[in-house]
């Protein structure tokens, strides 16, 4: 485990080293937490909790945007923390052994690998954060089925998420600007008006 005291001293380690996971105070000198989130993201998906003093939901969804996994506000549970960190590690340590057809989710020109958590498509290779990565890969399993914003928040980010429903559409938005050719006439991830979301296979 690193520790960092500002946001330059952050990257400064973050460009030194590989880690599994990031805790990210928001409010940090030199650099802030949302520039240091999104200078993280330019290179890595590595999984980042976002951690602040502040409560708005604003807030929460510009940290969803910067591309933060999670968002915990200050004071908290360290229990609860520690059980984030076990849920977001677990999705997110790959697989070993052999890679196995099942592992690989196809749709026209779209491959999924789910064991080495990438995604391939139209000859480009997006990177999705863990969080947009396990939502994309709940809706690709189910083919055609609508899911709610509700049933969406329960399923990918679990344990109880108290977040807002709002967050999930920040994700769909990322998702969509990273792996559809037009976000704004999407062929992959549709929405069903009034009820949620939903993963079309284009080539069926």
């Amino acid at each position: 485990v690193d520790g960092a005291y500002d946001g330059q001293q952050a990257l400064e380690l973050f460009s030194q080293n590989t880690y599994d996971l990031i805790i990210l105070d928001l409010m940090l000198p030199v650099y802030d937490g949302l520039s240091v989130c999104r200078k993280i993201r330019e290179t890595s998906d590595v999984p980042v909790i976002m951690l602040t003093a502040k409560g708005e939901g604003s807030d929460k969804l510009l940290g969803f945007e910067y591309g933060a996994d999670d968002y915990m506000t200050k004071p908290f549970d360290i229990l609860e923390l520690k059980a984030r960190m076990k849920v977001i590690l677990k999705r997110t340590n790959k697989p070993r052994g052999d890679e196995h057809s099942e592992s690989i989710l196809t749709a026209k020109d779209l491959k999924v690998d789910l064991i080495k958590r990438t995604v391939h498509v139209r000859d480009e290779n997006p990177e999705l954060t863990a969080k947009e990565f396990d939502l994309f890969v709940m809706l690709m399993k189910n083919v055609g089925k609508v899911f709610s914003r509700d049933e969406l928040l329960e399923q990918v980010w679990g344990y109880g998420y108290p977040g807002d429903i709002r967050t999930v559409d920040v994700h769909i938005r990322r998702i969509r600007e990273k792996v559809e050719k037009d976000d704004a006439s999407p062929e992959y991830i549709m929405t069903k008006w009034g009820v949620g979301y939903y993963f079309n296979d284009p080539g069926k």
